[in-house]
């Protein structure tokens, strides 16, 4: 199996620019005017938003068939289920991202982005199961190259706001490829064909674009 290097971004994640440099700037008048505590803190609070937009580079692994992790996280939820967006059974594959994950979402195959769907919602503890049904989302239908239908799901946890996605219907993606970001703790959902056969298990630890978390079937 090769891989492939993904470098189309940044160390730090575009998103984050305006608020490092607020909170560096909050940081650098609290060092001359308030005491060292104070200080020491909003630099602390910097420190948290360099980690939290940090956006590292990414070797892709190569081969026909793998589906890569959408996303930095844990993995919560393994199964067959419904797919609500393309109506048919799927095996479902849920990542949880904490605070101190990488935030950036990667496309989990080489595809076509066929379909996006946005809907609005509550903002749930992105832990918990109904969040897939019951929280903001933006989901993206995925035509693989190898013909097979994915579902790619970004959900909004309950300190996440903002759901951001760069990708427009008709645009082609490699697998690895950055297509959106979701600020400050969330989710992201997969859906794949029952067909395909899983690589990871409840609890494991998944690193976007590198992790392989499934394999479709030939």
């Amino acid at each position: 199996m090769s891989s492939k290097v993904i470098d189309e971004q940044p160390v730090i994640a575009r998103e984050g620019w305006l608020f490092l440099a607020i909170s560096v700037f909050i940081s650098g008048l609290a060092s001359v005017y308030a005491p060292l505590w104070v200080a020491l803190l909003f630099w602390l609070i910097s420190l948290f938003v360099l980690q939290f937009f940090r956006d590292p580079v990414r070797t892709i692994p190569q081969g026909e068939g793998l589906v890569v992790a959408p996303a930095d996280g844990r993995v919560i939820w393994t199964g067959i289920t419904h797919d609500p967006f393309l109506d048919r059974n799927a095996i479902k594959v849920s990542i949880f991202m904490n605070v101190f994950n990488v935030h950036s979402n990667r496309s989990p195959v080489d595809g076509v982005i066929a379909s996006i769907w946005y809907r609005a919602g509550s903002f749930l503890n992105a832990d918990l199961d109904k969040a897939s049904e019951q929280n903001e989302r933006n989901a993206l239908h995925l035509k693989a190259s190898s013909g097979e239908d994915i579902t790619c799901v970004q959900v909004a946890g309950l300190i996440a706001r903002r759901i951001l996605c760069y990708v427009q219907t008709g645009a082609y993606v490699e697998a690895g490829q950055r297509f959106g970001f979701i600020r400050f703790g969330s989710r992201v959902d997969i859906y794949l064909p029952t067909t395909a056969k899983l690589e990871v298990e409840l609890g494991n630890k998944t690193v976007g674009g590198e992790s392989i978390i499934a394999q479709l079937a030939s």
